[in-house]
């Protein structure tokens, strides 16, 4: 039975620390770098960028090709007005084309397209600190997950040498046989027990790489989360808020865009090429024009105004958000803080509690040798130790948490 037991936790042993120590770091980076989102919106402000350079593009000088024929024969009398299609035309063009703004006209322009790059990238960065909380919140519950495993099977090799001195004794009569079998119920439960925390600990490994983006089965020990808690910016400074700054600007410089709608536009073209209706020296007839054209707004019937309208009822809905979101924002941060500190009290209280419970086992296993013992109170010293360092585990996992949400809501 011992050197079963032995050969079965060595295999669990052996099978949880395969390979290397993999650090939470790591498996942040891996998943930045394998995350189709990130990389979407990577493109998006590249896009944006190319749209402020093909704005600039469009302002330069447009030049086209044209070239038209047209044959409309008379037959017998019959055929269109030759007065109307001159019979045969034929045109080959080159037109080059300019529309004239203003400066202030083309910055508001590039602005539009800045605000928009400006919230991709918002929420570009909104977006990988949701996936680096999803990363850390995993490796936490995984860790939580090694440490209850680690433990159960600490207890169980405990258990293991307390079964070898307790079967000595029964054989001698210092013990009933009643008593070793309910010592050995109570191991059978820890083998079990310990069997379920290696099932749990593999599942949220598992579901880490999942998260990560990490196609591998095997199990791998990783290493303690190495967090710490960081202290909360000012709110102007906070990147949940940038959206806000940035729907500000951006209602403004729209305002602008639609009064540089309604001022007068202007366009010049010049063209040069051939174009005929071959009726009288067809060879003359190469040549060259250009032009101007000026649009002035006069009556839209009142749509102006109601752009103001409603470009005000956009600015006052992103007003009542941002008051809103500012009240739960304090709030949650004086929350998690608040939490925290609680974490921490109650962790100081359930590590006395363990060292306690740590001595209390001490003696008994002692008083068990002599035979001063009942095996019943060595199963209660046994379950309440277990009870007690499971409160630990969830104490520890639970503040590990609390201080990865703080972390998010302090960026």
């Amino acid at each position: 039975m011992k050197w079963f037991l032995t050969v079965f936790l060595s295999t669990l042993i052996c099978s949880v620390s395969l390979a290397q120590t993999l650090t939470l770091d790591q498996y942040v980076e891996t998943a930045k770098v394998k995350s189709p989102l990130l990389k979407d919106f990577r493109n998006q402000v590249a896009m944006s960028q190319l749209d402020s350079l093909r704005l600039r593009a469009g302002l330069l000088p447009q030049v086209t090709g044209s070239s038209n024929g047209l044959f409309a024969p008379v037959i017998r009398g019959f055929g269109y007005a030759g007065a109307i299609t001159n019979v045969n035309t034929f045109s080959s063009l080159v037109t080059v084309n300019k529309t004239i703004i203003g400066k202030q006209y083309l910055n508001s322009q590039l602005a539009a397209i800045g605000f928009q790059r400006d919230s991709i990238t918002n929420l570009a960065k909104i977006s990988e600190l949701d996936l680096t909380k999803s990363i850390i919140g995993q490796y936490i519950t995984t860790y939580g997950s090694l440490q209850q495993y680690k433990f159960s099977r600490q207890v169980v090799e405990l258990l293991t040498q307390e079964d070898d001195v307790l079967k000595k004794l029964t054989r001698a009569n210092v013990y009933r046989q009643s008593d070793y079998l309910t010592f050995l119920v109570t191991l059978k439960q820890q083998e079990v027990a310990l069997l379920q925390a290696r099932l749990q600990y593999k599942n949220d490994f598992a579901t880490l790489n999942y998260l990560a983006g990490i196609a591998d089965t095997t199990m791998k020990e990783i290493s303690e989360p190495a967090i710490q808690q960081t202290y909360t910016p000012e709110i102007s400074n906070s990147i949940f808020f940038k959206k806000y700054e940035i729907d500000s600007l951006r209602f403004l410089n729209n305002r602008r865009l639609i009064d540089y709608s309604y001022r007068p536009k202007a366009n010049i073209f010049a063209d040069g090429g051939y174009e005929t209706d071959f009726s009288y020296e067809p060879y003359k007839n190469f040549g060259t024009s250009y032009g101007f054209s000026i649009t002035i707004p006069i009556y839209d019937g009142g749509q102006r105004k109601l752009q103001y309208r409603r470009l005000k009822l956009q600015q006052e809905t992103s007003s009542y958000y941002r008051s809103f979101f500012n009240v739960q924002y304090r709030q949650q941060i004086a929350q998690l803080n608040q939490q925290i500190a609680d974490s921490d009290v109650l962790m100081a209280k359930v590590k006395d509690q363990i060292r306690f419970s740590e001595n209390l086992i001490k003696v008994d296993t002692k008083l068990l040798q002599t035979g001063d013992l009942k095996v019943a109170d060595l199963i209660l010293a046994i379950n309440n130790f277990l009870t007690v360092k499971n409160l630990l585990t969830q104490t520890t996992v639970n503040r590990l948490q609390l201080i990865n949400q703080l972390n998010y809501w302090n960026k």
